[in-house]
């Protein structure tokens, strides 16, 4: 959790509660544990992590999960969760997955919260725990409403999403594969940790057409030792070589990455290590921030580069991701590919996570032909081919 995505939430339940003066809106995850006061001035109602299991938390009679509060939006680091998220069992909400609303065309289907790992920087663990994941069944579930309600494209998310099923002997490749048994058209993974993805798992991501090409990683840093200093579990020659091979079973793989700027005792040596990545590992969708302390981590008592140094670098790896992504998309101009059309009937993304904007206006949730015509900013014109 970084500090802007504090003030998103922030701002999610401001407009939740100018929105719906009458609802009374219940904050719980991270912000709520880790920033309970901030949260609870705005008015809101507050569900500590070690709380959010707890049927009388949300106003539920135990007996029969009927609501005895006027609650009614719960969020969750600003996102609105499913109801499936407070199903009952036993008088105890257990953890089930979260599913976006409809109005989109892509559905968010949180399958895994929590993690197990103890990276230095991250307030996770403090927060929300070891990683639980929901089961099979639950997911299948949900990943059904999605499709009947005409969403042609789920995207897995989680906190940790490599790790689902490790708390149940069950896998995320056992997870994928059980939800391309269903009429799935299009299915996308969030970040995952690179040193999980396992034979199975790359398979699915090489060779199966309906799991999209596009892998983004949880990578952090380029630089080892700055990596061992975070305490991740993977080297950057393993980044490296994994990327190689993506790229080598399936051409058409789009990367994206997380990466740190400014990390504790990042020296110039080492920011230069994490900027070159961008490069070797051709990463076109770059999810960048300045490191920011967390109160309990390790990496806040480690000595710092300052916040200055820590922007700086920021923008320029932003800076070099923009120019990698640019001619990436530069690129695509004359090929085609298979766009999902957003709720606007104009704007979707292809295949390869590409943002696309139509010439001509298409039926909203619809996956549909395109011929890539050039760029403008950030996105890649697309008339419907013939």
């Amino acid at each position: 959790m970084t500090d802007e995505a504090v003030r998103q939430a922030r701002q999610a339940v401001r407009r939740a509660l100018r929105e719906r003066p009458g609802a009374e809106v219940v904050v719980t995850g991270c912000a709520a544990e880790l920033e309970h006061d901030a949260f609870a001035a705005l008015g809101a109602r507050m569900v500590r992590n070690d709380a959010k299991g707890l049927v009388e938390s949300y106003g539920l009679d135990v007996k029969n999960g009927a609501s005895t509060s006027s609650a009614q939006t719960v969020f969750e680091e600003g996102s609105l969760l499913h109801p499936f998220a407070l199903s009952l069992s036993k008088g105890r909400l257990s953890y089930q997955p979260a599913l976006s609303g409809a109005d989109h065309a892509r559905a968010f289907l949180g399958v895994q919260t929590g993690c197990s790992h103890s990276c230095t920087f991250c307030a996770t663990v403090i927060a929300r725990g070891s990683a639980r994941s929901a089961t099979i069944d639950a997911v299948t579930d949900c990943a059904r409403i999605a499709l009947d309600r005409g969403q042609r494209e789920i995207v897995l998310t989680g906190v940790d999403l490599a790790s689902y099923g490790d708390d149940s002997g069950a896998s995320l490749a056992a997870l994928v594969e059980a939800l391309l048994a269903l009429p799935v058209e299009r299915l996308r993974l969030s970040s995952l940790d690179p040193n999980r993805i396992d034979d199975a798992l790359f398979a699915l991501l090489t060779t199966e057409p309906r799991v999209m090409p596009h892998v983004h990683l949880s990578l952090q840093a380029g630089d080892d030792m700055v990596l061992t200093r975070m305490k991740r579990r993977h080297r950057r020659a393993e980044v490296v070589d994994l990327v190689a091979r993506l790229k080598a079973a399936r051409p058409a793989i789009a990367i994206g990455a997380d990466l740190i700027a400014g990390f504790p005792t990042e020296d110039d040596t080492m920011f230069a290590n994490t900027l070159a990545l961008i490069d070797e590992c051709d990463i076109v969708f770059g999810h960048i921030f300045p490191y920011s302390a967390r109160a309990g981590t390790p990496a806040a008592r480690m000595p710092q580069v300052g916040r200055g140094i820590a922007r700086e670098r920021a923008a320029m790896l932003r800076e070099a991701n923009a120019r990698r992504r640019h001619q990436w998309m530069d690129a695509q101009e004359g090929t085609t590919t298979n766009m999902l059309v957003e709720r606007d009937g104009r704007t979707g993304h292809g295949e390869n996570f590409a943002s696309l904007a139509l010439t001509a206006a298409a039926a909203p949730g619809s996956i549909v032909p395109v011929r890539i015509g050039a760029r403008d900013g950030d996105r890649l014109a697309a008339e419907l081919a013939q």
